[in-house]
């Protein structure tokens, strides 16, 4: 194929020496990948290897600014004026300064992607660093391996929560932090759903009185039940027609339980630009785990009910890190907008020394939930965790990526192996056909977050 004449025009002499690669031949340690950052003072152009983890607070240190992403709506302006879907690693396609991380300096060859090819511009470092001689070199980027994530050993979660705790807030806040390890109490209404959970000889009515106890969690279950998702035949006039006839025990016990735990921790107001909120991938999550449990082999299916909850409450952590970390929190927003390839829990051990995973899994040990939940929660990025419950922990890191191929921006997603298929006891193609149809459900599933988020606030 032929350059297009824009990166010829950038490349200028050094065009005739390029040479070209089909993208997934490429090493991530050799390609290059430019971020567009701003600030009152201007745009920056950061140039880094694609694989790496862009530090953006070492990058404002050093540099003296308080660069954040840049707009998305800018980004697409700007996108569209050169007519390329991704910018390529070059400075002088938008003539903004640029600032190249030093390890850039280190390769012999470097890799410029171009997207809507899926090719890749390869040629030789050190023609690079003529292209970029005028931009300063600072050291922004590290690699994913040098962040030491707990992904295994939940015996040291709580030192690393309280060594978190300490580095970041003063003495006074840290004893008002040291309670919210075991506080807030878990909620009167999760309490009632949890011990109805483990009675044998519960019956309808008992979760009838529980959710009509509360009138707006009551009007929440008849909203949810007359909602098109669930297709209800007729109207739906009182809670206990929701329960019986159109969403059954479990899902209203569940649905229950994630609101009220929801309601429990103030919601931040800020997020992370281009990410799903956290009430739809709750519900992402939920659908996703319950879709994956009931296509699993009889004899190894996990406990619905439980996957379900355990796909709502798998981002809890998020609040909880918003609540012990507020000033921290805006960082780690930022960071995973200039990461978006990057695994959250890599951005918030870096930030923080510790994840969102590691903090919800200690809360909801502290309040009492099933340990199916707990353990599914904490080990929902380790894909190879294969000790009790570990079923639980891999749907939902197996639903991820799924959601994530369907293009819900749900974080980083990666291929999955065939063993894990093979583990689970499902099959790859009609996995994959499932979600291809759960994500055409997009509009219902986003009004049935709408109502959740509606019920916390």
């Amino acid at each position: 194929m032929e350059l297009p004449v824009l990166i010829q025009q950038s490349l200028g002499d050094m065009a005739v020496d390029v040479s070209l690669r089909e993208s997934d031949r490429v090493s991530a340690s050799h390609e290059l990948r430019m971020v567009l950052l701003s600030d009152s003072d201007g745009t920056v152009q950061a140039i880094c290897r694609r694989g790496d983890l862009l530090d953006l607070e070492a990058l404002n240190k050093q540099m003296g600014r308080n660069l954040t992403i840049m707009q998305r709506r800018e980004q697409v302006r700007v996108r569209q004026r050169l007519g390329l879907s991704e910018l390529p690693a070059l400075p002088s396609l938008t003539g903004w300064p640029s600032v190249v991380d030093t390890s850039v300096d280190e390769l012999n060859f470097v890799a410029l992607a171009l997207a809507d090819e899926k090719m890749s511009i390869v040629l030789p470092g050190s023609d690079f660093r003529q292209l970029t001689v005028k931009a300063p070199r600072h050291s922004f980027a590290r690699t994913v391996a040098s962040v030491p994530v707990n992904l295994d050993d939940p015996a040291s979660d709580r030192e690393q929560l309280h060594s978190a705790i300490n580095r970041f807030t003063s003495l006074r806040i840290q004893k008002r932090l040291e309670d919210t390890l075991e506080l807030p109490p878990l909620p009167e209404t999760a309490q009632r759903i949890i011990h109805l959970r483990v009675n044998p000889n519960a019956v309808m009515g008992d979760l009838v009185d529980i959710v009509e106890s509360g009138p707006s969690l009551a009007a929440q279950v008849v909203s949810w039940a007359s909602s098109s998702f669930y297709a209800a035949a007729g109207q739906v006039r009182s809670v206990h027609d929701a329960v019986s006839r159109v969403l059954g025990f479990d899902l209203v016990m569940n649905l229950a339980m994630g609101l009220s735990l929801g309601r429990s921790l103030r919601h931040p107001q800020d997020h992370p630009d281009g990410f799903v909120d956290y009430w739809q991938q709750a519900i992402w999550q939920a659908q996703a785990a319950g879709v994956l449990a009931g296509m699993m082999p009889p004899g190894k299916r996990p406990i619905f009910g439980l996957a379900y909850l355990t796909g709502l409450l798998h981002n809890f952590g998020y609040l909880v890190m918003a609540q012990v970390f507020p000033p921290h929190f805006g960082l780690v927003c930022r960071s995973l907008e200039v990461n978006p390839h990057i695994d959250s829990s890599v951005i918030e051990h870096n930030l923080l020394g510790i994840t969102r995973e590691q903090m919800a899994s200690q809360l909801m040990e502290n309040w009492g939930m099933p340990e199916e939940v707990v353990t599914g929660i904490r080990y929902q990025k380790n894909p190879d965790y294969d000790q009790d419950s570990s079923d639980y922990s891999r749907l939902l890191w197996l639903g991820r990526q799924l959601l994530t191929a369907e293009g819900i921006a749900m974080g980083a997603g990666e291929p999955v192996p065939d063993w894990l298929y093979e583990e689970l006891g499902l099959n790859r193609e009609r996995v994959e056909s499932r979600f291809a149809e759960l994500a055409s459900q997009k509009d219902s599933v986003m009004a049935i977050a709408g109502m959740m988020h509606h019920g916390a606030s």
